[in-house]
């Protein structure tokens, strides 16, 4: 992907049949970009009960290319996704952990082969629906002016340093915590057209363009099967394993469990229990507080003080941070913005450079999470007051304002 960019410059956007995708998709082309829409099919697999919705996505894709006037290809990736995506959840599952499916799918599948079969076919760029920004700095000539801040405009690229993954401009949507394992390589070479645009104007801008999916319904259950559960996906691959849910003051027994690798530290719905009288049902609810997955058993407590849900610190493994001196973000730069720009090009925070010794950061511990303030020396996360334990296995994302840092999996 070794070229300059320039008017027509060779995109493969990833379409997945959905809003999002398919506006990114129509954006590159009103901007003269030559694009390939491509469907990944990762899945295909049908589960009792649920259909895999798959062909019907594939059909939606394919029905916005033929309406854009672009070609449309169909990547296959399911071995690998089960190899890479879906064996390693469920790995995580059986070790007592709650991994995240679809950071993996993006480290794995979309932001590395879809990104190395796009650059072996002589793409300058890949693209996804992704609501995030990204920007690349480089010196600007003497007398040099911005003048880059046309409304839906994707910019052309600086190539002259390594990007910054930033924050969506809907903060309702941003996706940079699912993002922020993906490499510098891949980064440098991926445009996201919504960046800056919120999710209302995203579907009315298809509505407007004729896009039969403008109101597509979106997919709120496991990322690759639909709107089918985690719970009910993991028990067609990991075996029931019943056991005792006891109440963690009195080991009293309460109930029982299918599994204890199927519950999650703060968990409140979902408990089956049947003790006795007064013990269970007197209107207060009771909280997953530990698990013994050794023995079996799933403890809870109706005391939300309890030690075991709140923590000040949190260890991290497997930590990624995308840059370790954000000082390059000065006055002295001139940043170029892909998927939208910034009010007057200012970020809402400057950078500063990050060192490894208490920096100060905000984490993100789901998506859609409020951002915390905190600390970090590297490996391990100081909050400034305590909060709810997170489960083993999913993300902390670290941030700097609209920056994206990094981030690491909870140990």
């Amino acid at each position: 992907m070794g070229k300059s960019f320039f008017h027509g410059a060779k995109v493969f956007v990833g379409m997945s049949g959905g809003v999002d995708s398919s506006v990114s998709a129509m954006l590159l082309v009103e901007q003269g970009y030559d694009v390939t829409g491509v469907y990944m099919k990762n899945w295909s697999k049908d589960l009792p009960g649920m259909k895999c919705p798959w062909a019907e996505d594939l059909a939606d894709a394919k029905r916005v290319a033929v309406k854009l006037g672009i070609n449309f290809e169909v990547w296959d990736f399911e071995e690998e996704y089960r190899q890479k995506v879906v064996e390693y959840m469920l790995d995580e599952f059986k070790k007592g952990n709650t991994p995240n499916p679809d950071i993996m799918c993006n480290q794995e599948i979309k932001f590395k082969l879809f990104f190395e079969k796009a650059k072996e076919r002589g793409a300058d760029f890949i693209a996804t629906g992704h609501y995030a920004r990204t920007l690349a700095l480089e010196m600007p000539p003497s007398g040099h002016t911005q003048g880059r801040s046309a409304k839906h405009m994707v910019p052309r690229r600086a190539s002259s340093s390594a990007p910054v993954l930033l924050r969506a401009v809907d903060d309702n949507k941003d996706q940079t915590y699912f993002l922020y394992r993906i490499s510098e390589e891949a980064l440098a070479h991926t445009l996201f057209p919504i960046g800056g645009i919120k999710k209302p104007e995203v579907k009315k801008l298809a509505e407007e363009r004729g896009l039969h999916n403008a109101y597509k319904k979106e997919s709120m259950g496991v990322c690759f099967v639909g709107d089918v559960g985690m719970k009910d996906f993991l028990k067609e691959y990991i075996e029931i394993n019943p056991g005792e849910i006891r109440e963690i003051e009195s080991e009293r027994v309460l109930g029982y469990h299918e599994g204890a690798i199927f519950y999650t530290i703060g968990q409140r719905h979902g408990l089956c229990l049947d003790g006795e009288k007064g013990v269970v049902n007197d209107g207060l609810p009771y909280y997953v507080v530990k698990k013994d997955t050794k023995n079996n058993i799933v403890y809870v407590s109706k005391n939300l003080n309890d030690d075991n849900l709140w923590i000040n610190e949190l260890e991290l493994k497997d930590v990624i941070l995308r840059t370790s001196d954000l000082s390059i973000l000065g006055p002295t730069c001139q940043p170029v913005f892909t998927g939208g720009s910034f009010t007057d090009g200012e970020l809402r925070r400057p950078g500063h450079a990050l060192e490894l010794d208490k920096s100060p950061v905000l984490v993100r511990l789901r998506h859609r999470a409020p951002l915390i303030p905190a600390t970090f020396d590297g490996k391990t996360i100081y909050f400034d007051n305590k909060i709810k334990r997170p489960a083993s296995g999913q993300s902390a994302v670290l941030y700097d304002g609209e920056i994206c840092l990094g981030g690491g999996i909870i140990a």
